[in-house]
């Protein structure tokens, strides 16, 4: 097994260190993980072997290697970064693999997000592309997620009520949702929380319905983001492709911010551009844009 130190990178463009007063060891016992009287067989198969603490903890059976990652996590004070829920999609890549370079550039993108709203209190942003398979609900929900590390109350809408993906991503039903919701047949309760990831709620689509665009039109969405706006610190809103429905102007115009996607290879600078416009046109701010390149 790599010890999980060997991986780490630079988080946000600060080198990670661990909490000289947080050993490995401590972290299991404190958790629960590990019996203090085991400390002293693990410490002499460490100097046996040249392992690290952990490792030896896992070579003796005495903690899995989900408790080790856990204890480098707590260790490294970031929140939350393996989770309970074997169901949830391994899309999640700031949860699953908090390590690896795409959940360094989502947590990127988190920062320059909360740089541009550091002077504003609205944060409810759609996230929006002008084709399918542009990483819309993948940047959705692993944002949703980083928010939630932070300890930020997140709520994920899934707004996309032709393709919806976000129930299969977090492993949740969608029986209910924004389309019951829309409709007058469910409230609030209809929103799920994800607890293994922090302050995370999910609304997922809901039933698909005949009629999207209308849904969407009613009153009753900007009522519901309203309402999310004073229960929750941050609110991401997946959308259908922008060019080929107009659910995700409606969508951007209700939540009055929108970050553009366009993938590399596949998106038309045209389109990106068509797409620009059009989301300016209803009064939706676009925050910036983000260029897929996988």
């Amino acid at each position: 097994m790599n010890a999980p130190q060997e991986n780490i990178v630079s988080l946000e463009g600060k080198e990670l260190v661990p909490h000289p007063d947080r050993a490995i060891g401590n972290i299991l016992v404190e958790e629960g993980k590990l019996d203090p009287s085991h400390i002293e067989q693990v410490m002499e198969l460490q100097r046996a072997k040249g392992l690290r603490f952990g490792e030896a903890a896992v070579r003796l059976g005495l903690a899995t290697e989900r408790d080790l990652h856990h204890a480098v996590a707590k260790q490294y004070d970031l929140p939350r970064l393996l989770v309970e829920n074997d169901g949830a999609s391994a899309e999640l890549v700031v949860a699953h693999a908090p390590f690896h370079p795409r959940a360094e550039e989502i947590r990127s993108l988190r920062t320059q997000l909360l740089i541009r709203w550091s002077q504003v209190k609205d944060r409810v942003l759609a996230i929006v592309s002008p084709g399918p398979g542009e990483g819309r609900s993948y940047v959705a929900a692993n944002l949703a997620v980083a928010f939630s590390q932070l300890g930020e109350r997140t709520l994920l809408v899934d707004a996309d009520l032709r393709r919806p993906r976000q129930h299969r991503i977090f492993d949740i039903s969608d029986r209910v949702g924004l389309s019951t919701l829309l409709s007058g047949r469910a409230n609030s309760n209809a929103v799920v929380e994800v607890s293994e990831f922090g302050k995370l709620s999910v609304l997922p689509a809901g039933a698909l319905p005949p009629n999207p665009q209308e849904l969407l039109s009613r009153a009753a969405l900007a009522a519901y983001l309203q309402q999310a706006r004073s229960a929750f610190d941050v609110v991401i809103v997946d959308t259908p492709p922008a060019k080929f429905y107009a659910d995700a102007q409606i969508v951007a115009f209700r939540a009055g911010s929108a970050l553009v996607l366009a993938r590399q290879d596949q998106t038309r600078l045209a389109d990106t551009n068509s797409v620009i416009q059009e989301l300016g046109n209803t009064g939706a701010r676009v925050v910036g844009t983000v260029f897929n390149a996988f």
